[in-house]
């Protein structure tokens, strides 16, 4: 309200959330990802194929240290050859970077270490031949990996650091950072970055702890109403305007994973299943997924 000419603030909020379905329907059956509006009995069909894949579940790792820690590899081996032996493999890997165990700098020793590691773990992943005929691979990388600079959104890792594990795998996918996965009428968002620590750097006024005072609730509950994965300052976090709708979080996901190096959090908030897998390269953590029934279960070796 205005006070002898001074605006002041009484109290400050969000935005609501609109819900998905509502979003939809105004939205006519408009498909995001490019397939122009869905008709009701492709919907129909997609939904089918979804409640068949009941059982379908989808590993991912974070923050996944190829580069000189061998202990890191060791330990995805044990995961690899625990999924090689389960009765339905999964469909679908999800590797998030860094990659490195240091900033990738610009020299080509670093660059042909990590290519050779790469390749390393094609040949451990080819060792599985159930999960390399039947799993696909996606690799997503990080706030330090390799790239042309820290600008979001981030693209793919350099073809030179992957061909060589391509080699091996050759349905293994290189995306950009974040990214988005359909899973028949499911959509998913992935973002690999330390969004948790850099919001309370960025945060004026304490949110309050009213309702809850976990930080990852809050942060789940800011960026969904306000519909964006990375709502900072252009000068904390710049962002190429001309792909800045590669962050927006309209319609509302059914889930997303906002992948960091703190603990492992899951958090259902108005229908949308958010969660961080954890750390795989500190605390050996990481998350099984269940599409289906929105199952997030919390693993560790």
């Amino acid at each position: 309200m205005l006070v002898d000419g001074i605006f002041q603030v009484i109290t400050c909020g969000f935005p609501p959330l609109e819900d998905r379905d509502q979003s939809l329907k105004l939205l006519a059956g408009y498909d995001f990802f490019g397939g122009g509006t869905l008709k009701k009995e492709d919907t129909l069909r997609l939904a089918d194929l979804e409640k068949r894949a009941a059982n379908d579940i989808m590993p991912w790792l974070n923050h996944l240290t190829v580069l000189s820690l061998e202990k890191v590899m060791g330990k995805l081996e044990v995961v690899l050859d625990g999924f090689e032996s389960v009765e339905v493999v999964p469909s679908l890997f999800v590797f998030m970077g860094n990659f490195c165990s240091h900033p990738c700098n610009l020299s080509f020793h670093s660059f042909s270490s990590l290519r050779l590691q790469f390749g390393k773990l094609g040949q451990m992943i080819a060792a599985h031949p159930r999960l390399k005929e039947h799993s696909r691979f996606l690799f997503i990388p990080g706030p330090d990996d390799a790239g042309p600079s820290t600008v979001l959104p981030r693209c793919a890792l350099p073809k030179y650091l992957t061909e060589e594990l391509q080699k091996y795998i050759p349905n293994a996918i290189f995306s950009s950072n974040p990214c988005r996965i359909k899973f028949y009428t499911q959509e998913i968002v992935f973002f690999r970055q330390d969004l948790l620590y850099r919001m309370r750097r960025s945060c004026l006024i304490p949110p309050s702890r009213e309702e809850t005072d976990d930080p990852f609730e809050h942060l789940v509950a800011t960026i969904t109403h306000q519909s964006h994965l990375c709502p900072l300052p252009l000068t904390v976090q710049p962002i190429i305007w001309n792909y800045d709708h590669s962050l927006h979080l309209y319609p509302t996901p059914h889930a997303i994973v906002l992948a960091d190096k703190s603990e492992q959090k899951a958090f259902k908030y108005t229908g949308i299943t958010c969660f961080n897998p954890g750390s795989f390269s500190s605390d050996s953590t990481f998350v099984a997924y269940r599409p289906c029934t929105q199952e997030v279960e919390f693993s560790a070796l």
